[in-house]
């Protein structure tokens, strides 16, 4: 019975959140068109924030004592599903965007809306120069205030787990001196796994830990740095798979 309740509570919510993603997304696109994306984020917020309220998942945010929400700095996240975008953007209080593979960006009209909302391509296939272009990229947006999300393992998790990080983005942050902030998203592996359909009853809880200087870390530094930045992210996300879920398990 409660299987049952839960199929058919995930395919409402499926229902409810995925029109009014594709009416208010439809209208922010063509708001985007008018106002400068900069100048359009109230309303996107909000958007997104919705877009978590109607799939039925609570959602809180955790600030550390050392997170700076006056500097433009580079958020370093874990990959949880296709709700970390939402969960992202309601979360970090700053105009913030992301990088994302340069084959996306030749995708109809999805390619086109990353371009214009001022996403930075990451090449799929790396060369000197791709990574050159994208660092005076990812350069040029932070020069501008913009902060950057980065999915630091490079592709979503399958099993809840924090795997291991990429060092690229930490040699960016080192060469420019950009500060890091280290993001964890707690709770939302329980909500939704990526390969599944299911929306579980559940909470989201985001941590903004300490924003870390980079100003005065060497070049030699940027491993020890990208191990430090993994095991803070990754210790409330494995601290939470350690309490079984009652919805998934009974």
């Amino acid at each position: 019975m409660k299987k049952a309740w839960l199929t058919a509570r995930a395919l409402v919510l499926w229902a409810v959140s995925g029109i009014h993603f594709a009416v208010i997304g439809t209208a922010l696109v063509f708001l985007g068109l008018l106002i400068d994306p900069s100048r359009n984020d109230p309303p996107q917020r909000l958007f997104f924030r919705n877009i978590l309220r109607l799939a039925g998942v609570k959602f809180e945010v955790k600030r550390s004592p050392g997170f700076d929400p006056s500097r433009t700095s580079i958020f370093i996240c874990n990959h949880v599903n296709v709700f970390d975008p939402f969960v992202i953007y309601s979360a970090i209080p700053q105009f913030v965007r992301g990088f994302e593979l340069e084959s996306h960006f030749k995708i109809p009209i999805y390619g086109w809306m990353m371009g214009w909302f001022g996403n930075v391509a990451v090449p799929d296939a790396p060369t000197r120069e791709s990574l050159a272009i994208m660092t005076r990229r990812a350069k040029a947006a932070l020069d501008s205030g913009t902060s950057l999300i980065a999915f630091a393992e490079g592709s979503r998790t399958r099993n809840g787990h924090v795997r291991e990080f990429k060092k690229g983005i930490f040699n960016l942050a080192q060469k420019f001196g950009i500060p890091l902030v280290p993001m964890s998203i707690v709770g939302s592996y329980q909500f939704f796994r990526t390969g599944h359909w299911m929306l579980y009853p559940g909470k989201i809880t985001v941590y903004l830990h300490d924003t870390i200087d980079t100003s005065q870390i060497s070049r030699a530094d940027v491993d020890t740095l990208r191990r430090r930045v993994q095991t803070i992210v990754a210790a409330p996300v494995e601290e939470s798979l350690k309490v079984p879920s009652k919805d998934q398990n009974g």
